[in-house]
């Protein structure tokens, strides 16, 4: 049980603190609630170019990591389609420093062109590098914009085209800034060896007095249902074929959620799984096969992918998944298996929490979500998950209008 304490300044900055004696070090975590969701079809990948922009600069401090490294510590982010992430991870005695570091990143920003300019370029070629020139690397593009029609999940975190970062200019910056970077749009946790009222007196030396801002109403337009299934093909120079499917599933708040998480497991999650053990190791259909949910606040994606052996064709491969998949319609799983996963689950949820530094990320996520208590919770509810829930979901999400596939050949 985490014992955490929560508290809010005036100018709506939401402060999370959790101590832990047993530490010398602090983790001072940032969460902006803004992600990849709160950019324009025309202007994608802005939420993330702020990921590298943040370390650009601010208002009174030319180099964010000189000073942190100085102090013994070390600092990162990064970006999802909902949010954005920041941390820092000092010795106690130095964890002031961050406080300085990160109060002054929120105040402003640098604004100047070199920054930009440096960092455009750094996103740029992180896109080439990782999406156009990496094999299979424009899955996530090409899944994307498949599946999602209408909302901004139809476009990765990196962007939609390398052209959305390159146009980007000092005004653009300045509007997207104070548009979603507010202490009113931002979560700090504060977790390891500090005191609450040395936390609390931290906070408001450097915080209070940043002043709220007019942060941008959020309108995400409605996805349809999907009614169909859709298919793509593509031929790319990669070793073999591959195939990926993805299906739409609960949301992050919906009940189903950790459903589909468990049923992610039972499907791929190691050696033992059914995947892996049916068509890998005794049919020998795939080389490699994976199962995964996406995650995301807005709208659930369930993935099931592999790459194909020398000689399977892509309709045996799909057919055998297929398979898989409906077999979870028609058969309850036995509590064996069910309770394997969920103790996997737990172990690694237990293993996960020791670390300070996923405490202080996880309290700030479920926070976002609404609901920090599930810092607490969360396990129970996979618990809880039956035979029957498996069945249940597994007959609603995978269903054939309910699947966008892609068949990834490798030219020859």
């Amino acid at each position: 049980m985490f014992n955490y304490n929560r508290f809010v300044l005036e100018n709506g900055l939401r402060v999370i603190h959790l101590e832990d004696k047993t530490t010398p070090m602090v983790v001072v975590n940032t969460l902006y609630d803004v992600g990849a969701r709160d950019e324009s079809p025309e202007s994608t990948g802005m939420a993330h170019l702020f990921e590298h922009l943040m370390f650009g600069g601010s208002a009174h401090i030319p180099s964010f990591d000189d000073p942190i490294q100085q102090a013994g510590g070390e600092d990162n982010a990064w970006t999802v389609s909902d949010y954005t992430n920041y941390y820092d991870v000092v010795p106690a005695q130095n964890v002031e420093i961050a406080f300085w570091l990160e109060s002054d990143r929120m105040l402003a920003l640098d604004f100047s062109q070199h920054s930009l300019d440096v960092q455009k370029q750094v996103v740029c070629e992180e896109f080439k590098q990782r999406n156009l020139n990496q094999p299979y690397g424009d899955v996530g593009h090409l899944m994307r914009s498949l599946v999602f029609k209408q909302h901004p999940y139809r476009w990765p975190t990196i962007g939609l085209e390398l052209s959305h970062i390159e146009q980007v200019d000092l005004q653009m910056e300045k509007d997207f800034f104070y548009s979603h970077y507010a202490p009113n749009n931002a979560i700090l946790t504060v977790v390891g060896n500090i005191s609450l009222e040395e936390t609390k007196r931290l906070v408001e030396k450097w915080y209070a007095d940043i002043p709220r801002r007019e942060v941008k109403v959020r309108q995400i337009p409605h996805e349809p249902k999907q009614c169909e299934p859709r298919f793509m093909e593509v031929e790319r120079d990669v070793p073999v074929n591959a195939i990926y499917k993805a299906y739409r599933s609960p949301r992050r708040m919906e009940p189903g959620y950790h459903v589909s998480d468990l049923i992610s497991d039972i499907l791929a999650n190691g050696r033992s799984s059914r995947l892996y053990q049916r068509l890998v190791c005794d049919k020998k259909l795939f080389m490699s096969v994976d199962a995964s949910i996406l995650g995301d606040i807005e709208e659930g994606l369930f993935f099931v992918n592999g790459k194909l052996s020398n000689g399977v064709s892509f309709e045996e491969a799909e057919k055998a998944l297929n398979e898989e998949l409906q077999q979870l319609t028609t058969e309850l799983i036995s509590e064996s298996e069910l309770e394997k996963v969920k103790n996997k689950y737990e172990s690694n949820r237990l293993c996960s929490d020791i670390s300070l530094f996923n405490k202080a990320s996880n309290l700030a996520y479920y926070e976002l979500l609404g609901n920090v208590d599930l810092m607490n919770t969360e396990i129970s509810l996979y618990r809880a998950v039956s035979a029957a829930d498996v069945q249940a979901l597994a007959k609603e999400i995978f269903r054939p209008e309910n699947c966008s596939t892609i068949y990834y050949r490798a030219s020859r």
